[in-house]
């Protein structure tokens, strides 16, 4: 997502889908037409510097008029537990929320261009750890992070061409950390099952085992694929990495180019999946599934806003649908269903 240089390496994603039955994308008994059991909808709102959990049971949400849509909202401006992160300037931007589950609480992991990276915890806001990299620039734009079974975190930095695995399991203001170079690096997620930490950057989808001690750890690429080629001339551009929930077998990958899954066993990007025809296009900057009722979520740029990369608008899928924000500046959305280290 473009910043001060206007510059955020591949940020022209692609959205993602569900491989599920399509029984399950029809579910029907929700206000609206709206699916029964719809999560609700977590997303990064930068025109109002917040991050929203918002009722899916509303296709208008308009939080000025009717604050009742806000089921959770975290901004640190103001707030003392932040205030050693300089949110003012750090805080510019919020890129990232994704929900997560650590020794049975749950959080929510969040990051901004300029230089704020948090794991906060739900729904308290309580600081389970905190760092601001360059803060009040995009000189490394912290673009995701993931927590560890061990309670480090791990950021990815766009700009930075960097992942850092942080020592944050010594406490909220732990600062020391492992460091691996990652052109264009953009998402995270942590494999359970293989016990590796997954990355995305501009041109591979890599691995690293995590070693030492969770008081010095330490970060070795184990393996790394080529991303599918893209537009001609220009790199394939990966942005959004997450799991495809209830297929463990396989990460949601997009690229400037496309929309993919990734089978982790064959080595192989394939786009088998679901309402692939609609949900794969240009520029999609977040996407995730719901595995209860088939529905997926993504979000493109639309014209006309204060930004090129912002939206109003959460694109729903399996059947087509969509979610509106009254005045907003929606960056990322991800149905919030928080996911624990087994994924």
């Amino acid at each position: 997502m473009p910043s001060r240089r206007a510059v955020v390496l591949g940020a022209a994603g692609a959205g993602i889908a569900a491989a599920l039955p399509a029984t399950g994308a029809h579910a029907t008994g929700g206000d609206g037409g709206i699916p029964a059991g719809t999560p609700p909808v977590l997303l990064t709102e930068q025109a109002s510097r917040r991050i929203l959990v918002l009722d899916p049971r509303r296709r208008v949400w308009d939080p000025a008029a009717d604050p009742s849509v806000v089921r959770w909202q975290f901004s640190p401006l103001g707030d003392p537990r932040y205030k050693d992160l300089r949110p003012d300037v750090s805080w510019v931007y919020p890129c990232e929320a994704k929900a997560r589950v650590h020794r049975r609480r749950t959080y929510v992991l969040t990051t901004a261009s300029f230089g704020f990276v948090a794991v906060v915890e739900h729904p308290t806001g309580r600081r389970y750890w905190g760092t601001a990299i360059g803060p009040g620039d995009d000189l490394f734009n912290p673009h995701s992070a993931e927590i560890l079974p061990d309670g480090n975190v791990a950021v990815a930095c766009s700009t930075g061409a960097l992942v850092r695995l942080y020592a944050a399991s010594q406490g909220p203001r732990a600062t020391r950390y492992a460091q691996a170079e990652l052109k264009g690096a953009h998402g995270l997620h942590w494999d359970g099952a293989r016990k590796v930490l997954w990355a995305l950057g501009d041109d591979e989808l890599v691995t690293y085992a995590i070693g030492g001690s969770a008081a010095r750890p330490t970060l070795r690429r184990t393996s790394a694929i080529g991303l599918p080629v893209g537009t001609p001339g220009r790199t394939p551009g990966g942005h959004d990495l997450f799991p495809v929930i209830g297929r463990p077998g396989r990460l949601w990958v997009t690229t400037n180019a496309a929309v993919f899954q990734y089978e982790k066993g064959g080595r192989a990007f394939v786009q088998d999946f679901a309402g692939a025809a609609e949900i794969s296009r240009k520029s999609v900057k977040a996407v995730g599934n719901d595995p209860r009722t088939g529905q997926v979520v993504s979000t493109v740029p639309e014209g006309g806003l204060g930004e090129t990369w912002w939206t109003t608008t959460v694109s729903v899928h399996r059947p087509a649908s969509a979610y509106k924000l009254v005045n907003g500046g929606i960056y990322k959305a991800r149905w919030f269903i928080p996911l624990g280290h087994d994924h």
